[in-house]
């Protein structure tokens, strides 16, 4: 099954993720399919904290991925964000 969820990167202490579309069976930090956006949980200033492109991801959900948790709570933002 496809999945469209989080990949953690940035320094120890300082994450940084990446959303991406993967096959679930692949490791967090493995290959995938798409980068469609990223996450920056500790951005501070000018920084930006979330970009995401929620047309590539309603368009990997119309092919029947799925989207993890908070992934699911970000698109939810982003959407938000956009209008």
């Amino acid at each position: 099954m496809v999945k469209i969820r989080l990949t953690r990167g940035g320094a120890k202490g300082r994450p940084f993720y990446h959303v991406v579309v993967t096959d679930q069976r692949n490791k967090r930090d493995g290959r995938s399919l798409e980068r469609v956006g990223f996450f920056n949980p500790m951005a501070a200033g000018g920084e930006q904290r979330l970009q995401l492109d929620v047309a590539k991801v309603q368009g990997w959900v119309a092919r029947g991925a799925q989207l993890s948790d908070k992934v699911r709570v970000l698109v939810k933002e982003a959407s938000r964000q956009a209008a």
